[in-house]
């Protein structure tokens, strides 16, 4: 597996994280979540007998996931119900669950404490660095990712107006580049390189506009079929309905269908008017 994880959504990412932690560990049951408005919230629960863990929210310095975000390093108990080094405010949850020994490994980025994974058992389970190691390897990869992430966003935030402005030329080239994405996608079926382009395509999105696009109207609860956005993609570059189905690899009247199909959901007379409506959506670059 990879050192870091390169997921959509931080519950996407969480999810992925407990699923490695339980792998990894042998641990019975793992969960985790991360910091949002100063509290965990777990969102994520694999091997669970019960539903006791279920809605519980973690607040640092209680318990012992908030101990170990308290001093962000892992911490311990193989007898959670009696341990005096913790405090018991979500024994509901963990005993609930009839967890007894139980791991909390800090998601620490940056020197600071943005999450919390749990691995446990249902009985006495002896802990050490066998166990913790490749328990910190995860919580490593999770805290790699939001470091990345975080400094996506720190530089999308730094860029002034005059270096976000896209000339016709540019936008040209990147809505050329958009519809070989959508052709190329078409016919990957490897997940992973999916996944890639997928975000390639997003890349492409977020640069085309000098706004983040706004739906208004009927547009805003249009949903449109990858092979919807395919033939759109390739319309919006003036392609005739035989050259789209050559690109595509499609029929001639399919390509028609899926064109008609978008311009009904997009409620528009025309494929260029389609197009703009599509491009107003954030569809298309």
């Amino acid at each position: 597996m990879s050192s870091t994880f390169t997921l959509d959504s931080d519950s996407d990412l969480v999810a992925h994280a407990v699923h490695e932690l339980a792998r990894r560990t042998r641990f019975p049951v793992a969960f985790g979540g991360l910091i949002e408005d100063g509290i965990v919230s777990v969102t994520s629960i694999v091997g669970n007998r019960t539903h006791s863990l279920d809605g519980l929210r973690v607040r640092p310095a209680r318990g012992l996931g908030g101990r170990a975000m308290t001093e962000l390093r892992p911490r311990m108990t193989s007898d959670y119900g009696s341990s005096q080094q913790i405090t018991h405010d979500y024994d509901g949850f963990v005993l609930g669950e009839g967890l007894r020994t139980l791991l909390a490994i800090p998601i620490v980025v940056n020197g600071r404490s943005r999450g919390v994974l749990y691995a446990g058992a249902w009985q006495e389970t002896p802990v050490g660095g066998v166990t913790t190691a490749p328990a910190m390897t995860v919580a490593e990869a999770v805290a790699s990712e939001l470091r990345i992430r975080d400094e996506i966003d720190r530089r999308m935030r730094s860029l002034s107006p005059r270096s976000q402005t896209v000339t016709p030329s540019q936008r040209e080239e990147l809505r050329e580049s958009f519809a070989e994405l959508r052709s190329i996608s078409a016919d990957v079926t490897d997940r992973d390189l999916h996944d890639r382009l997928s975000q390639l395509e997003k890349k492409l999105l977020a640069a085309a506009g000098d706004e983040p696009p706004i739906a208004t109207g009927p547009v805003q609860t249009v949903h449109l079929s990858p092979r919807e956005t395919d033939v759109l993609a390739c319309a919006a570059l003036g392609a005739t309905n035989a050259e789209i189905a050559s690109q595509l690899g499609l029929r001639g009247g399919t390509v028609k269908a899926y064109l008609g199909t978008a311009m009904s959901k997009l409620d528009a007379s025309t494929r260029h008017a389609a197009v703009a409506r599509a491009r107003r959506a954030g569809f298309l670059p």
